[in-house]
């Protein structure tokens, strides 16, 4: 098993930037295009949703993403430590950005931490190198 993971400012200019390092850093370690497509998707809507919702009325805190790269699937995690899950009547947005990363992931869990914020839990399965 390899580990990564960053901290950055939850900040609207780190979201392609962070996707990005995260891309190369699970590309160099031979992930297959179509997981990668899933977790770059998934991982944009899971870093956009902290820095939209996790501060509101504060300035930005800290974001973290740890990735785990096994043999058969990525695992990634989401982490802030902002206000938590909450109801948002004034959200910007459209509310599609769980469903869709549920439907990208292969597991997906989302919670409140007990130290304060939310904690995003990705699985991607990775397809299996068949030998020549």
């Amino acid at each position: 098993m390899t580990t990564q993971s960053w901290t950055v400012r939850a900040l609207p200019t780190e979201v392609r930037p962070l996707r990005d390092e995260v891309a190369q850093f699970v590309a160099a370690r031979g992930v297959d295009s179509d997981a990668m497509q899933d977790l770059r998707l998934a991982l944009s809507e899971a870093v956009s949703n902290v820095v939209r919702h996790a501060y509101v009325g504060t300035d930005p805190g800290l974001l973290t993403v740890e990735v785990d790269v096994l043999p058969s699937e990525l695992r990634v995690v989401v982490r802030d430590h902002g206000g938590g899950l909450r109801p948002r009547p004034d959200s910007p947005g459209a509310g599609l950005g769980l469903p869709l990363m549920a439907s990208l992931a292969t597991r997906f869990e989302v919670g409140e931490r007990p130290e304060g914020g939310t904690e995003v839990r990705m699985g991607f399965a990775r397809r299996q190198r068949v030998a020549a």
